[in-house]
């Protein structure tokens, strides 16, 4: 049992009253924390028949116990993320909004502010219009380089990451019809499977906290489009964080508070403060770890995206000839550099060029190897992949591969650059020579886990592969 902070409850009780507090206090204390996860439609995975179904989300399962997922090639492939059931309710937040307002039913532009490690980001691909772009944002460097990985494993190509304050991103203009934020706050949500977050908690936290998450807002409201949506979550309970926040947009940019209606949903607790619609998701009354979840629309009327076609970069003719033996709809995109960027989202991309520091812009497809251009591992985890010579590895191979170790390949594989697969999906890339084959996995990627400790098959989870 937990020994939670002095004055956390009474903090609790505040904003949600003392009996939901009590039944919060009991499941923090003593409850395990449930595991989850999302399966990608994009990539042929979707919920078993039988699975126990997340009810926010269509694509989540609950599962039994955590297993093994580093041992798991659908893993490292992007056909499922492993997500907390809680966060999953923004995807439903997304598919409410764009239902219910004509405007968002077309390709958006779409920023998730503080993004790693990139289950929201890659919610929001699932729930955005087809055609929408997606920019993600993270602060810290790590946690920035964490967030590119899962973005690539997820397999859109519509997708900006940059690392960096908010305050850069301020710079770009009214650009996004729906930013989500989900802020730095004071943790007490995953108090339940963070010590860290029980022992650094104090009403101190809460108020330092409160004051980054307005400078935050004030730096975001400056790139949201009039009439767009500001989705504001926090993984904490407090009145503060939450609806002082929401008040505080409301009061001083005049935005609008939303109500999506979540309490619809068995144990979800709206928000009691009048005028603010807010929900909150707590251990002890939904199987998930703790979110506060509030949309906001800055006033203004939404118009069209400029159509005006900014000046374009030079193509080199190399890298067209590139895209167009690698790339799915290659001729549907304008390359700058070795990235692709999508032609309906070109002033956004070439404005984030100019940010300080973007990890990717687009599809980047392609790398300098020598005097050659070598395919990059995001391309071969990419939903735009052409089809392009694939050897199937059995699963010993496959984690073979995946330790970068070089895999025995089958016969009659062709010379070349060969897409080592598991179960007909890309892990990512080999250079046949002949007599072997170079294992190109980024080095940063390597599996160190010892063969030995590896189980003879993949974990079972309630998913179907199709």
């Amino acid at each position: 049992m937990k020994n939670l902070p002095q004055g956390f409850k009474e903090v609790v009780a505040e904003a949600v009253g003392e009996v939901a507090a009590d039944r919060l206090m009991e499941a923090v204390a003593t409850a395990q924390p449930v595991v989850a996860v999302r399966a990608n439609p994009a990539k042929g995975s979707a919920p078993a028949p039988d699975a126990e179904r997340v009810p926010w989300e269509p694509l989540g399962v609950y599962i039994p116990h955590r297993p093994l997922f580093a041992a798991d090639p659908a893993w490292h492939q992007g056909r499922y993320y492993v997500q907390d059931a809680s966060s999953m309710a923004l995807g439903e937040v997304i598919r409410r909004l764009v239902e219910r307002y004509p405007h968002l039913q077309q390709p958006l532009r779409y920023l998730d502010a503080c993004a790693a490690p990139g289950g929201k980001s890659i919610a929001a691909l699932d729930a955005l219009p087809d055609g929408s772009f997606l920019v993600a944002n993270e602060f810290d460097r790590q946690r920035a380089n964490i967030l590119a990985e899962n973005i690539a494993r997820h397999g859109n190509p519509f997708v900006a990451v940059t690392r960096g304050d908010t305050a850069l991103l301020a710079r770009l203009g009214e650009h996004f019809d729906i930013i989500g934020a989900d802020v730095p706050c004071s943790g007490e949500g995953m108090m339940r499977k963070d010590e860290a977050a029980v022992a650094q908690w104090s009403k101190g936290l809460i108020a330092q906290c409160a004051a980054l998450q307005q400078e935050i807002i004030h730096n975001l409201w400056k790139i949201l489009r009039p009439g767009g949506f500001l989705i504001y979550s926090t993984c904490t309970f407090n009145s503060t964080e939450n609806e002082g926040n929401v008040a505080m947009m409301m009061d001083h940019y005049g935005a609008e508070s939303i109500n999506i209606g979540l309490e619809s949903y068995p144990g979800v607790i709206p928000s009691a403060h009048e005028g603010i619609f807010g929900y909150r998701f707590m251990p002890g009354h939904v199987r998930g770890e703790g979110l506060f979840i509030s949309v906001l629309r800055k006033p203004g009327e939404t118009s069209e995206h400029s159509s005006r076609m900014p000046r374009l970069p030079k193509e080199d003719a190399t890298a067209r000839k590139f895209v167009k033996n690698y790339v799915r709809n290659a001729d549907s995109g304008i390359i700058s550099g070795l990235s692709l960027y999508p032609e309906q989202h070109i002033k956004l991309c070439l404005a984030l060029e100019k940010h300080p520091s973007p990890i990717r812009i687009g599809l980047p497809f392609a790398e300098p190897k020598g005097k050659e251009l070598a395919p990059t591992h995001t391309l071969a985890l990419s939903t735009s992949l052409a089809q392009i010579p694939v050897a199937e590895l059995d699963y010993a191979n496959a984690m073979a591969f995946l330790r970068r170790e070089a895999p025995v390949m089958p016969e009659g594989t062709p010379r070349g650059f060969v897409a080592p697969a598991f179960a007909g999906w890309p892990l990512g890339w080999c250079k046949n020579i002949g007599n072997r084959a170079n294992n190109l996995l980024p080095d940063y990627l390597r599996l160190r886990l010892d063969a030995r400790s590896l189980p003879d098959s993949p974990p079972q989870l309630p998913l179907i592969y199709l």
